[in-house]
């Protein structure tokens, strides 16, 4: 069997087409991970590797009597097996990987993303299963850490996440109790150079927690920072190349080159998501959702193949078990 899924459109009718084994959704995964051939999770060897031909020459036995179609391979350095799915974010799921395949194009090409109880009513999974698969597939979308860092002319904003108090119940009106009074900061840093943006949950939107988040991402000193007039950012601007702010409350939001557009761009697209589409987050959750809409906007200039193929190249080394 041949995926031509990359050199295709790819859509869900396409993935439908294409797939119609557990065998095939294997074959499909291995052409979008490793389209130069497979690459042995145990001991990362490019070498030629040994497929392992089940006796009926489509299943195999497990350990149980029952029969699985996953593909299996043979390293030819370490001589361990393993599959396309060793060591990732699929290890050991007993959802069939042609659910997968389907979830990861829909997490990768829905502009808002897509919602758990959505997932679980297309597909006949659990709630708590669409969940847990939702979760693993942002836990691959996040940046791998310590990535690169950033530098040329970098758009820098915060915002706040959550619902207003006065729409809460009343016994939930409390000021200062933690999860219901208080929204969650975010600051947002755009690339204007290549796109990217990166995005993290704070504490604070002090010139102390802007200036950790500014030099765990980009190289200040090589840095011009577009913000508005936030005074936190005067206490960071003599560290930087350079400072250019924009006055909201002023009425200035453009100024030749210099606004914080982008940064406000990517805050409406995230906050009509949430919600819309999974109408509340929790403050424990929004980081890996942040790093969803934050992979998504980053490639968004990518095909939705080209995105799962990206997505694809991410998905080794980020196990996560359930409650964590």
């Amino acid at each position: 069997w041949v995926c031509h899924s990359l050199s295709m459109k790819t859509t869900l009718m396409t993935i439908a087409k294409q797939i119609k084994s557990e065998a095939e959704a294997y074959a499909y995964m291995e052409s979008m991970r490793w389209p130069d051939g497979p690459i042995c999770p145990h001991c990362g060897s490019v070498e030629k590797h040994y497929f392992l031909t089940p006796k009926s020459g489509t299943a195999r036995k497990t350990r149980t009597g029952s029969e699985t179609q996953r593909r299996v391979w043979k390293c030819s350095t370490c001589r361990k097996q393993f599959s396309v799915t060793t060591g990732t974010v699929f290890h050991g799921s007993k959802v069939p990987l042609q659910t997968w395949l389907m979830v990861v194009y829909e997490m990768c090409a829905n502009k808002n993303g897509i919602a758990a109880r959505e997932i679980a009513r297309k597909y006949g999974v659990a709630p708590k299963t669409a969940w847990f698969m939702t979760q693993r597939l942002r836990e691959a979308m996040k940046r791998k850490a310590p990535g690169s860092l950033i530098s040329g002319t970098v758009v820098i904003d915060e915002t706040l996440i959550g619902g207003e108090p006065k729409n809460r119940h009343g016994y939930e009106r409390g000021v200062g109790r933690q999860g219901y009074s208080e929204k969650t900061p975010i600051v947002t840093l755009v690339d204007k150079g290549t796109g990217e943006v990166r995005s993290q949950v704070v504490a604070d939107v002090s010139g102390k927690t802007l200036r950790s988040v500014i030099a765990a991402n980009c190289e200040m000193e090589q840095t011009t920072m577009h913000t508005d007039s936030w005074r936190a950012y005067k206490g960071i601007a003599p560290e930087m190349a350079g400072h250019e702010a924009v006055n909201h409350s002023e009425g200035e939001y453009v100024r030749g080159n210099v606004s914080t557009n982008a940064c406000e761009n990517f805050f409406s697209q995230l906050k009509r998501s949430i919600d819309g589409t999974h109408h509340h987050v929790s403050r424990e959750h929004l980081g890996r959702y942040l790093s969803e809409f934050d992979f998504r906007y980053s490639t968004r200039k990518l095909s939705d193949s080209d995105r799962m193929a990206r997505l694809f190249g991410q998905v080794h080394g980020r196990r996560l078990v359930y409650g964590g």
